[in-house]
């Protein structure tokens, strides 16, 4: 990709990773499973830049995964990069919804699609909480940024 990729332009958080061999499944392809992980590792990377990380393990308010969904574009192998696009999607009352897209570099094209929930959750009475108005300012930062 010698520009950044135009599926890339509206968000403001980009992850890149490069692929591993042992991605790959007995199909030759890289498996379905760790399309779910790098958006994870994205997800945690966003979060760690806008200042929404909490201390580990948390005691307090911290963000949980309460679902994922992810629609599959292209199959990728060995050897590749993808660069990951995180953005903040929408804030509710006690959830955010983070969407991702994946985009292989060898490819220039998209390989995923994924939505995420995160609920914040009080982790000292194990129930959800409101996003609080600190967080919310700290994504409306980062979203700036695009």
């Amino acid at each position: 990709m010698k520009a950044r990729h135009p599926c890339l332009a509206t968000f403001a958080h980009i992850t890149t990773l490069p692929l591993q061999w042992g991605d790959h499944d007995a199909f030759g392809h890289v498996n379905n499973t760790v399309y779910i992980r790098w958006a994870e590792t994205a997800r945690v990377e966003y979060m760690i830049a806008a200042g929404m990380w909490p201390q580990l393990p948390p005691s307090q308010i911290g963000p949980i995964l309460a679902s994922i969904k992810c629609d599959y574009k292209l199959a990728l192998t060995h050897p590749d990069t993808v660069h990951i696009g995180t953005k903040v999607s929408r804030i509710g009352n006690s959830s955010l919804r983070m969407d991702h897209v994946i985009v292989s570099h060898n490819a220039d094209a998209v390989a995923a699609e994924i939505e995420s929930t995160i609920v914040m959750l009080d982790y000292s009475v194990q129930r959800p909480v409101r996003v609080p108005d600190e967080m919310r300012r700290s994504i409306a930062a980062v979203e700036a940024k695009v």
